[in-house]
């Protein structure tokens, strides 16, 4: 917790000894109220008394209560000011952590508990900040003023007050042994319901459509029922704290009405007045204590919780990250487009086996490198070493000819234009989804929006949309297809105008026909770019200009697909699955498009036919 307080601000500081202050002077205007009441009840009982003089103390009497009525209103302005600021100071700092977090620790706390200790966790600490705090101040200086003002009353009166503190006391340690264990289940039990929760969310189309609705009411009722259980158990254990403290606290002022009674009726006559004075003056100090101890109690609730919360905090804080960012911000760097992989191997952390092995090639700038093989052979972790969700256990990644370890996050990224497997959709509008993101070239116009949509092959339903360019997009995509979400993916990418394309697996929801059409459409866009794609289809990477194809993380093949399928039997089984023999045959013949070679070749067609028409107006 002290750790987590390091957070507040010099201000937030400097608020805090503010509150301290006002604290103190509240408490001393409450503990002055019943020396002007003792003195009330002498003027009453003694023949002769003035008017005045009762209505002066009753007067002073009201104004030490507006005072402290007073500050403890300010005192809950600047302490909600202090703990609001708190919280979003701490919560903008773990957010940025889980930002920077690598795939590895995402997985290891999981997505759903990270939500929950950026969420509910930082609103426990906020709680024990805004209500916990000036109690923590009030209830032990409250109770150690009050003592001292009543010690030399009675030592009857001490002794049965001291007592009530003994058996408060023991309460408080034996109900914080039995519930404070469980604060801590609470919270992963919150971990778990939200993890259902967002499972039956996202997977709500699967849900419905194996009639599992039944099946996630009670995978959700289990987890619902034990995090209700736990918390009634704490709940009910706490709820012993006021009914027994107000118990004490009245049993208290009837045993000092009692023994101060006693001390009356056997005190000598110009006592009596004496001990009945002290004896309200006590009861009403008594009574203080106690309260002290209501306000103890309701820390005692708070702050094992927020203690709880406050680890879980720090445990994603204080996380060190396995992605550490490099110090190179290149921009001229001594190669543009290239990605080289030298003999490089990937493991998971805590992982023994190796998902991949010895890999190494080398992508020119303007080349075409597809991967293939089966499920699970490693295809889409080889790609993400590119743009580090995983760093290389053994070997080196490149780009540009300088490893990727050390550029910073931003110029990498500025360099890559990245298409994950599962399209993935920002709330928002069709162009800020294509526009999303900084390129480290400026905005992107809506020009370049529109060009790429073409490209994707994304223009004909985006017209037909209401609003067209400007239409919603829900979060997720959830409004549009599989293939559209697609097409918007790839058309994000192209947007960016990067140097690097990775398209992981992104082609997968287009029919063939429109599958066609973009890549070659791509192919043209992106000559002057370096497109690493993992694909499932041949006829998606049959043109490339270098194909590797994997098995069991090795590599167990390396050329063109003319090459590939004379010389490597598991591309040649995987063709055969997907084409005819005659397609196979076909598809040997199919030389790669020479697109600047076209493109100069339209140059000079263009040219020599400008050069006619000048001819024919001279002549």
């Amino acid at each position: 917790m002290f750790r987590l307080l390091k957070n507040l601000t010099k201000r937030d500081i400097a608020l805090i000894l503010l509150v301290v202050i006002l604290i103190c002077l509240q408490v001393w205007l409450d503990l002055k109220m019943p020396d002007y009441m003792s003195e009330i009840t002498r003027l009453v009982q003694t023949e002769g008394s003035e008017m005045v003089e009762i209505l002066k103390n009753g007067g002073l009497m009201m104004a030490c209560a507006l005072g402290s009525l007073a500050s403890m209103a300010f005192v809950g302005y600047l302490v909600a000011n202090i703990s609001a600021n708190f919280s979003k100071s701490v919560r903008k700092k773990l957010f940025s952590k889980v930002e920077a977090l690598g795939m590895g620790e995402v997985k290891k706390f999981s997505i759903a508990s990270l939500i929950t200790r950026t969420t509910n966790d930082i609103t426990q600490v906020q709680m024990f900040l805004s209500f916990g705090m000036q109690m923590l101040i009030k209830a032990p200086l409250t109770a150690v003023w009050a003592i001292t003002k009543i010690l030399d009353k009675s030592w009857e009166w001490s002794t049965a007050t001291a007592l009530a503190v003994v058996l408060l006391l023991s309460l408080v340690v034996v109900i914080m042994v039995i519930v404070v264990p469980r604060f801590k289940l609470i919270q992963k039990m919150t971990d778990r319901l939200n993890g259902v929760t967002r499972e039956n969310m996202t997977g709500i189309r699967v849900v419905r459509a194996f009639n599992a609705e039944k099946y996630e009411e009670k995978k959700f009722a289990k987890a619902n029922k034990e995090l209700t259980d736990t918390q009634v158990f704490s709940q009910k254990a706490l709820s012993l704290f006021s009914p027994i403290i107000f118990f004490t606290m009245h049993f208290l002022t009837l045993t000092v009405y009692v023994v101060g009674a006693y001390l009356i009726d056997h005190a000598g006559a110009m006592d009596k007045l004496t001990i009945f004075s002290n004896m309200v003056v006590f009861s009403s100090y008594a009574t203080q204590v106690i309260m002290s101890f209501l306000m103890l109690a309701v820390i005692f609730m708070m702050v094992p919780r927020a203690q709880v919360s406050a680890v879980r905090i720090n445990e994603v804080m204080d996380t060190e990250l396995s992605i550490k960012e490099g110090e190179r911000d290149v921009a001229d760097a001594p190669e543009t487009g290239t990605v080289e992989f030298r003999n490089v191997s990937f493991k998971y952390p805590d992982a023994e086996d190796y998902v991949i092995q010895g890999i190494s090639f080398k992508a020119e700038r303007g080349q075409t490198i597809a991967f293939i093989g089966s499920t699970g052979s490693g295809k889409s972790t080889l790609i993400n070493l590119v743009p580090r969700f995983y760093d290389a256990t053994e070997g080196e990644v490149l780009v540009d000819g300088i490893n990727v370890k050390d550029y910073t996050f931003e110029s990498l990224y500025n360099r890559l234009g990245y298409v994950p497997q599962k399209a993935v959709m920002m709330d928002g509008t069709v162009s800020s989804n294509v526009a999303f993101g900084d390129n480290g070239k400026g905005k992107r116009s809506a020009m370049d929006v529109t060009n790429a949509i073409k490209v994707a092959q994304g223009t004909d339903f985006v017209e037909k949309l209401d609003k067209k360019y400007f239409a919603h997009i829900a979060q997720g995509g959830t409004n549009i297809s599989g293939g559209q979400k697609q097409r918007l993916a790839i058309a994000r990418a192209i947007a960016r105008d990067p140097e690097i394309y990775i398209f992981d697996d992104s082609f997968s929801a287009l029919d063939y026909k429109t599958d066609a059409a973009l890549r070659k459409a791509l192919k043209k866009h992106t000559k002057h770019a370096t497109s690493l794609i993992v694909a499932q289809r041949i006829g998606t990477i049959m043109n490339a200009d270098q194909i590797i194809v994997l098995d069991d993380g090795k590599c167990v093949g390396q050329g063109t697909h003319t090459e590939l399928l004379k010389s490597c039997e598991v591309y040649k089984q995987i063709a055969e699955s997907q084409l005819s023999p005659e397609e196979i045959k076909a598809s040997m013949n199919i030389k790669p498009v020479d697109y600047a070679a076209e493109e100069e070749k339209a140059r000079k067609q263009a040219a020599k036919k400008l050069g006619a028409f000048a001819v024919r107006r001279v002549d």
